[in-house]
C-alpha cells in the first residue's frame, strides 16, 4: 500500500506519463508531464494542442508547455493502450485549422443574429450592455 500524499504532492507519481490538459479557455493539450509544484502549475513536455471540430481532429506541435495551476479545468493520464481508439478521425493540421475557422465563423455569424433580433425587440444583448449600467 503506498501512502497517500496530500494536494498536488501526489502527482508526483505521474511525472513522465502523458496526460492530457483541458484548460478554462476550452484549449486541450497532450504531453509529457516533466514538472509540478505545490500551486499545480504543470511542465508539459512534446506538447501538442489538440483541436476538435465534429468529427475530426488535429494535433498543433506546441513543444515545452508551462500551465499556470489556475488554468487547468481537467487533468489525467492518457491511457497510452487505447489512446487511438476512438470515434474521431484525424486530419492534418492545415485541414482541422480550415474547419475550426468555418465553425468559429458560423457561431460569430449566428451570434450577431440573435444581438441584432434582440436589439430590434428593444433588448440589450448581454455583451452590448455598458460597465456603468449596474452602478
Amino acid at each position: 500500500m503506498t501512502d497517500y500524499l496530500p494536494g498536488t504532492a501526489g502527482l508526483i507519481e505521474d511525472i513522465d506519463k502523458k496526460h492530457l490538459v483541458v484548460l478554462r479557455d476550452g484549449r486541450t493539450l497532450i504531453g509529457i508531464l516533466r514538472a509540478i509544484d505545490q500551486f499545480a502549475n504543470l511542465v508539459l513536455h512534446q506538447t501538442v494542442e489538440r483541436i476538435h471540430v465534429d468529427g475530426f481532429f488535429g494535433d498543433i506541435p506546441r513543444g515545452i508547455f508551462v500551465v499556470r495551476g489556475e488554468n487547468v479545468a481537467l487533468f489525467g493520464e492518457v491511457d497510452l493502450e487505447n489512446e487511438n481508439r476512438g470515434n474521431l478521425q484525424e486530419v492534418s493540421v492545415e485541414e482541422i485549422l480550415e474547419l475550426h475557422q468555418q465553425v468559429t465563423a458560423r457561431k460569430d455569424e449566428l451570434e450577431r443574429r440573435k444581438s441584432r433580433a434582440m436589439r430590434e425587440r428593444g433588448l440589450i444583448p448581454h455583451q452590448d450592455v455598458p460597465d456603468d449600467l449596474y452602478f
